[in-house]
């Protein structure tokens, strides 16, 4: 048995195969270019590496156009965390030596005793992979969104309140078409005291705002015009160049965010897993996506529904040691997963009685509070998600929230 062990760069990547003994066979150094993946491939054949039986190789990414060389085919590809790495490393060497060449036997090493102990990269689908690149991208975007949007809320509230008192009635307020509009129409407040009602009316009807103009308008000039404190005439200019700056960042934001969610709306439909992700209440289209995104369409992945609960972060962690013992949170897991899990779970409680009587269980008679509870709806709700998936069967309420033997009694009755 053959291992490949490849320490990754920018340019240029080390390559070192060991055999099941541990003894070391040859280093290579390749370019990171169609050349150098051509040395590599040629490497792995003159090692034994077949269709059939390829060779395992252990790299520290998962990313990367080598990884996908590497891919093609059977191949189990290992992303090893690099903190792993770096504590196999010091099994070798107590002197804390490091360098490039050392690394990928070390690597290789990793697969050789522990292979069993990591994960493979899965083998998902193109389409789950399309859905997956689109779904965190857009993950990425509102985020970089919402923080120039509190850049610029913070901002406003130096020397603008008339600003956030005109915007906080509207969804998503300064993320709004009107905001901007307003915004660049008036930066300061002085200029905004001056506005006319045609002005307002003519600013609400370049954001796409059709009905309710004249009233609206009427409201933002009563905004404009109430009493405000002010910073100096000098200030309050330069401040108003910096408001203008950061609206053109935050107009990109939410345009760049729009059209990502377009495009996970159109990809996401497509793949035969969202009808049954869909199925379930609490999630979207969205943020079905960013679940499909994580958890994938390898129904190998994950040896059974404990796994995937710890790599989401849903289920507890147990500390013991001597007398103490203490059960927490679990810190290390899939922060994207997790974070979708807590929006699922949060949307779940409106929209399904069972998780709604689910979570006033936990509140009430666990006496957990609202992110526990909300914590352990997601850890039930993860375990449903993947037994459906690998029945293929949908979301069945009766089934998932079962009613209470006491509440069944007295419905017999």
């Amino acid at each position: 048995m053959i291992y490949c062990g490849i320490d990754w760069a920018e340019k240029t990547h080390d390559v070192a195969p060991v055999d099941d003994s541990g003894q070391l066979l040859t280093k290579r150094h390749i370019t990171d270019d169609a050349a150098g993946w051509k040395i590599l491939l040629d490497l792995l054949a003159e090692y034994g590496d077949t269709e059939d039986a390829p060779i395992p190789v252990a790299i520290e990414t998962s990313r990367g156009l080598l990884v996908t060389v590497l891919r093609t085919g059977k191949r189990q590809v290992f992303a090893i965390n690099p903190m792993a790495a770096a504590r196999y490393r010091d099994r070798h060497s107590v002197s804390r030596k490091k360098s490039d060449p050392g690394d990928a036997p070390v690597l290789a090493n990793v697969l050789r005793t522990d292979m069993h102990a990591h994960r493979p990269l899965p083998q998902d689908s193109d389409l789950a992979r399309a859905v997956a690149v689109r779904a965190r991208a857009l993950q990425d975007a509102t985020w970089n969104r919402q923080q120039i949007a509190d850049q610029l809320r913070s901002l406003l509230r130096e020397y603008y309140p008339a600003a956030l008192a005109a915007v906080e009635s509207w969804k998503n307020g300064l993320c709004q078409p009107e905001a901007h509009q307003l915004l660049k129409l008036a930066p300061t407040p002085a200029k905004a005291a001056r506005l006319t009602r045609t002005q307002l009316q003519a600013a609400l009807k370049r954001a796409g705002r059709q009905r309710g103009i004249p009233a609206e308008a009427e409201r933002l000039r009563e905004v404009f015009r109430t009493e405000w404190a002010h910073q100096p005439p000098l200030v309050e200019d330069a401040l108003g160049r910096q408001i203008l700056a950061l609206l053109v960042q935050l107009e990109a934001a939410c345009a760049a965010a729009d059209n990502l969610a377009e495009a996970v709306e159109e990809a996401f439909p497509q793949h035969p897993d969202a009808e049954i992700i869909l199925s379930f209440p609490g999630l979207g289209t969205q943020l079905g996506a960013r679940v499909l995104a994580e958890i994938g369409d390898d129904r190998q992945r994950f040896a059974d529904a404990r796994g995937l609960k710890a790599y989401a972060g849903a289920s507890p962690i147990t500390r013991a040691s001597g007398k103490k013992s203490s059960i927490t949170r679990r810190r290390v897991k899939n922060d994207r997963l997790n974070h979708a899990g807590c929006l699922w779970a949060f949307s779940a409680i409106t929209a399904s009685p069972g998780a709604k009587a689910h979570y006033r269980r936990r509140r009430d008679n666990h006496a957990d509070w609202h992110a526990a509870a909300r914590r352990n709806l997601f850890n039930r709700m993860i375990v449903q998600l993947c037994h459906c998936l690998q029945q293929g069967h949908r979301y069945d309420e009766a089934l998932a929230f079962p009613a209470p033997p006491a509440e069944v009694g007295t419905a017999a009755a």
